[in-house]
C-alpha cells in the first residue's frame, strides 16, 4: 500500500484528489494538508510514501515544501501538480529533490500512475519540457565545469546516468543491462558519490545540463 499526502491549499481540489485516489487498492490517502509547512510537519508525525504537492499554495509554496520534505531523516517521494505558466516554480523544486510534476488537467489515471512511478523510483518528468528545464537549472552543486565532466564515471556508470534521466526505474535499468536491482543500486551509490549529488532527481539534472553544454 502507497501512502499518499495531498497538498493543496483549495480545499476542493484536496476532496477531489481524495476520492479519486480512493478508487485505487494500490493507493492510501495518508492525510490532506493545506500548504508546504505543513506538509513537513505532517511527514514528521506520520511516515509517507509519495507527496502529491501543489505548487502555488499560501504561506509556504511546493517549492520550499519540497525542500522541507527532502530534508527530513526519511524524506518521501514528490510530485509536483502545475500548470504550463509554472514552468520556473517546476525547475526550482526539481532543483529541491522533486521526482517529477503532472499537470492538473491530465485524466485521473495519469495522477494514479505518475504516484505509482515516482514511488518504484522513477523521475516523472516529460521529456519536451525537460528539455526546456535543462537550461533553465543551474549545476546542482554549482560548479558546471566539474558537474558536467563525465570522465569520472566509467562507461556503465554513464550509461545507467543516462537511463535515469529517461525516468527508469532501478527495476527497469537492472532488466535492460541484465544485473540485478542489488548491482544498479550499489552503481548508484557510487555514482552519487563521485559527481558529489544527493540523489537521482540531481543525476538526471546533471545528464539534461550535459546536453545544453
Amino acid at each position: 500500500m502507497i501512502r499518499v499526502l495531498i497538498v493543496d491549499d483549495d480545499p476542493f481540489i484536496r476532496e477531489s484528489m481524495q476520492v479519486i485516489l480512493d478508487l485505487d487498492k494500490e493507493l492510501s490517502v495518508a492525510g490532506v494538508c493545506g500548504n508546504g509547512q505543513e506538509a513537513a510537519e505532517f511527514v514528521r508525525r506520520q511516515p509517507v510514501d509519495v507527496v502529491l504537492m501543489d505548487i502555488r499554495m499560501p504561506v509556504c509554496d511546493g517549492v520550499e515544501g519540497t525542500k522541507l520534505l527532502r530534508g527530513l531523516e526519511q524524506p518521501p517521494a514528490v510530485l509536483i501538480l502545475t500548470t504550463f505558466d509554472d514552468d520556473e516554480y517546476v525547475a526550482q523544486a526539481i532543483r529541491n529533490g522533486a521526482n517529477g510534476y503532472l499537470l492538473k488537467n491530465v485524466p485521473p489515471s495519469r495522477i494514479i500512475n505518475g504516484i505509482k512511478t515516482v514511488h518504484e523510483g522513477s523521475i516523472l518528468i516529460h521529456p519536451d519540457i525537460a528539455r526546456k528545464l535543462a537550461g533553465m537549472l543551474e549545476s546542482p552543486r554549482g560548479d558546471s565545469s566539474k558537474s558536467l565532466a563525465f570522465d569520472v564515471l566509467t562507461q556503465a556508470e554513464s550509461q545507467i546516468v543516462r537511463l535515469i534521466a529517461d525516468g527508469k526505474s532501478n527495476k527497469e535499468i537492472a532488466a535492460s543491462l541484465f544485473l540485478s536491482e542489488g548491482t544498479i543500486k550499489n552503481y548508484i551509490s557510487e555514482i552519487l558519490h563521485k559527481l558529489e549529488l544527493r540523489d537521482r532527481t540531481q543525476i538526471a539534472i546533471f545528464y539534461l545540463k550535459s546536453l545544453h553544454q
